[in-house]
């Protein structure tokens, strides 16, 4: 494995602070290992859960709320503006009365449904794992 960014990235990386074209975090991830940027772009609370049910579908806002559990509105705002950010989640506004907004995935979230898939199936199998008297 290797870092992701060579010391001739560095002037570009510099620009994308400047120019906020990404965002901080991910800024400082990328100066270490592409796994920092998974994390640094996925790793919010409730992401992943939200991207597992845009995988099928677009949302509305209370739609999505609804099935990602226990979030608290600020919470869900604050992680789908920071997946629109990053390029994982599209909002499309409807110019209707009363407004409409409505959630879906862009190529790039689409990409992660594999990864999505397997952690779901991983987390299944511990909690299963964790349940079990003879653990």
């Amino acid at each position: 494995m290797h870092n992701l960014i060579h010391m001739d990235e560095m002037d570009i990386i510099e620009r994308m602070v400047t120019t906020e074209e990404v965002r901080a975090p991910i800024v400082r991830a990328m100066r270490s290992c592409p796994v920092e940027v998974s994390i640094a772009v996925l790793g919010g609370a409730w992401k992943m859960t939200i991207v597992k049910h845009l995988l099928d579908e677009p949302l509305r806002y209370g739609e999505l709320r609804r099935k990602v559990g226990e979030v608290t509105p600020r919470v869900l705002t604050r992680q789908l503006r920071e997946l629109e950010q990053d390029g994982i989640v599209n909002r499309h506004s409807f110019a209707e009365v009363p407004p409409r907004v409505e959630y879906s995935l862009t190529p790039t979230g689409q990409a992660l449904r594999g990864f999505v898939s397997e952690l779901n199936r991983w987390g299944a199998e511990y909690v299963e794992s964790i349940a079990r008297p003879d653990r």
